[in-house]
């Protein structure tokens, strides 16, 4: 049956795993043309054969403003234009930013706001000829910040910014722009972050409804897919992470901070001896990716 996104073409960074394999291969599923943007060829290689023959991939650092324009040309020469880009490639860092590795920091804003930067630039030509969408996937921690994730909450707060700014700017060229605010998906990345830290596990397990809740990667996908349909402005998942984003101010007030306050007393010092112990600032996966080895 033929639907909305039928024939549209849509470009994932960060595509190879997690959030971004899964929504190609749902919007894949309603009739999309997938390019499939990221710096893993193998598992890109592996989800585009997956999708079938219609679906390219393409291997690309967004922190890279030539790569990933170059990276999008290319999605537009081989099927014939771009609709809709998604603006997915994320890291999430360990550790305090009492004890955190500056290049840890410094690269999960490098991925995560700066590239969205550039690749909206490099989308935004592609997009207003066919009157397209942007979908920026920030998160949760953008309006709810908790310790221990301090590089990652800053850099999703800034993509959505980033987001809102460019809605303003694009609606008169015909171009939508959405972000999208997962909370904990079960993806490699949350669970590589738990299989090394006891203290995230922890943390996470003491966060208040719905900061706690865990969501498959297929619902998340299906969401997300359904809020690009629509063309959405904000898209949360699960719908309950609405109720974050008109009380953001919640989980950094004083009663949130009291009632926190014994958690973090005990797991911050931990967390930092944990990270102190891994000798790295990222999953061991993760670590390799960004270090280009």
């Amino acid at each position: 049956m033929p639907t909305s996104m039928s024939g549209k073409v849509v470009a994932i960074t960060g595509a190879a795993r997690g959030i971004g394999a899964q929504t190609a291969r749902e919007l894949a599923r309603r009739g999309a043309l997938i390019s499939l943007i990221g710096l893993e060829p193998a598992e890109l290689s592996a989800v585009a054969a997956e999708l079938g023959t219609d679906h390219v991939w393409i291997e690309a650092d967004v922190t890279d403003a030539d790569s990933i324009e170059s990276a999008l040309d290319e999605t537009a020469r081989r099927l014939g234009g771009i609709d809709v880009v998604v603006a997915n490639a994320g890291v999430a860092p360990f550790g305090t930013v009492r004890h955190h590795d500056p290049g840890a920091f410094t690269k999960t804003v490098d991925v995560n706001l700066n590239g969205v930067f550039h690749t909206a630039g490099a989308a935004l030509p592609h997009l207003v000829e066919r009157n397209g969408y942007l979908l920026v996937v920030s998160s949760l921690s953008a309006f709810a910040p908790i310790g221990g994730m301090a590089a990652y909450t800053a850099s999703k707060a800034g993509s959505e910014a980033l987001a809102s700014a460019l809605s303003s700017e694009t609606s008169h060229l015909g171009v939508d722009v959405g972000s999208a605010h997962p909370s904990w998906i079960d993806t490699d990345l949350v669970r590589e972050a738990s299989a090394d830290l006891p203290s995230f596990r922890a943390m996470r397990a003491k966060l208040p409804w719905p900061m706690h809740s865990t969501t498959t990667v297929e619902d998340c996908a299906r969401a997300i897919t359904t809020g690009i349909e629509r063309r959405a402005r904000r898209i949360y998942v699960p719908r309950s992470v609405m109720l974050m984003h008109w009380l953001r101010n919640l989980p950094a007030s004083r009663l949130v901070e009291r009632l926190m306050k014994p958690t973090v007393r005990r797991l911050m010092p931990q967390m930092e001896s944990e990270v102190a112990g891994l000798g790295r600032g990222f999953s061991a996966r993760n670590q390799k990716l960004q270090s280009g080895d």
